[in-house]
């Protein structure tokens, strides 16, 4: 039988956009054997480098040194029309430079394209209209909410992350069969069997002892090391693992926080394997990006959520705590206290635990994938 050729365009405007591709990639590997070739492009390797900049850098400055203004251009972008001036503009630049693009399509020649990220399906819609395009077109939403601009026309159907994502996208006209809501894609690792006590002894923790699990820098909330210095200031036995990612010098200070705090701070670099990380906390404190908490959902891990970016992750994060399964903290002091307040009550961890579990979708990728394909089991 000859594979179905699936690809995958993401946007690395923020990463939640592409580690769904990537999920989506990695499920197509593990769960349908020979049934799928896929592909993943990240379209900012097919722009110009003036508008990769002007894309990228620019909504990075902007949600971290003027939060405010970027929240105040979700907003309008999300009530005006796609068939106002404005947007029609928007349109005509964001199509300007696209010739590589539509090569690396037509050379990979694939049976169907799923959208990760909005700007893909908008530029994907406008070659359907002009009849330069005429296959399946999906889109995944990689938030716990909707904004207008995931709207597009000539789309095969959508993937959201929970209901809210399909009712809106139904105020907006969609006809609700063309909607599944499947979760939001996860690595297949999430969905397997992660005993705490052979993840702890990998990481050298003890897999009995209460475990905390700080994610990221998060603008607004100081240095890492400072933060955990912070939290490890606290009256109380955890101890406390942080990702500092690809920053070195956040890493390096950890590092040093560490020799003080023998037993008790374990710093970590860039890993693939956060799931086996997250597997031994009972708590996370992170920023509430689409995949991120996706991901501590479908391991049932509770949250504390920090710093949103104004827009899509204040909306995440309105959606975890209506779920009751993250607290949120509006800075260091306030994650110190929610932190403290869930170490002291078991009985308030397990509960957001098991809901979490409720919550997650550790197969969300399976069932895009499953869909697309047409199969119904």
């Amino acid at each position: 039988m000859t594979p179905r050729k699936l690809l995958f365009l993401s946007v690395s405007a923020g990463a939640g956009h592409v580690r769904a591709a990537q999920a989506l990639h990695a499920w197509g590997a593990d769960a349908f054997g020979g049934r799928i070739e896929s592909r993943h492009l990240d379209v900012m390797d097919y722009v110009p480098a003036s508008f990769r900049g002007m894309y990228v850098s620019g909504y990075l400055k902007l949600i971290q040194h003027l939060p405010s203004m970027w929240g105040l251009l979700y907003r309008a972008t999300d009530k005006t029309s796609p068939d106002a001036i404005p947007q029609k503009l928007r349109r005509a630049v964001e199509r300007l430079g696209t010739r590589a693009l539509t090569k690396a399509i037509a050379d990979f020649a694939p049976d169907t394209i799923i959208s990760t990220h909005f700007l893909p399906a908008e530029l994907l819609a406008g070659q359907t209209r002009r009849g330069k395009l005429d296959l399946p077109l999906w889109v995944l939403v990689t938030d716990f909410d909707l904004h207008r601009m995931w709207v597009q026309p000539h789309m095969t159907g959508y993937f959201a992350a929970n209901d809210e994502v399909k009712f809106r996208l139904q105020a907006h006209g969609i006809d609700p069969a063309r909607v599944h809501v499947t979760g939001i894609p996860v690595m297949p690792a999430f969905s397997r069997p992660l005993p705490r006590a052979t993840c702890a002894a990998e990481a050298g923790l003890a897999p009995d002892r209460a475990t905390v699990l700080l994610m990221g820098g998060g603008a607004g909330v100081g240095h890492l090391d400072t933060v955990a210095a912070s939290l490890l200031a606290l009256p109380r036995d955890f101890q406390l693992i942080v990702l500092a990612g690809k920053n070195r010098k956040a890493l390096a200070a950890l590092q040093r926080l560490a020799d003080r705090h023998p037993g008790r701070l374990f710093p970590q670099g860039f890993t693939n394997q956060v799931e086996r990380l997250m597997a031994c906390a009972d708590v996370a404190i992170t920023k509430p990006g689409g995949l991120t908490t996706s991901e501590c959902l479908a391991l049932g891990l509770p949250m504390i959520v920090h710093s949103p970016i104004p827009g899509q992750e204040e909306h995440n994060a309105d959606y975890l705590l209506e779920a009751g399964v993250a607290l949120k903290a509006i800075d260091e002091t306030g994650m110190e206290y929610r932190l403290d307040k869930l170490l002291a009550s078991p009985k308030t961890l397990a509960a957001m635990r098991a809901r979490a579990q409720s919550l997650g979708r550790p197969r969300a990728g399976h069932d895009v994938l499953r869909i697309v394909l047409g199969e119904t089991t």
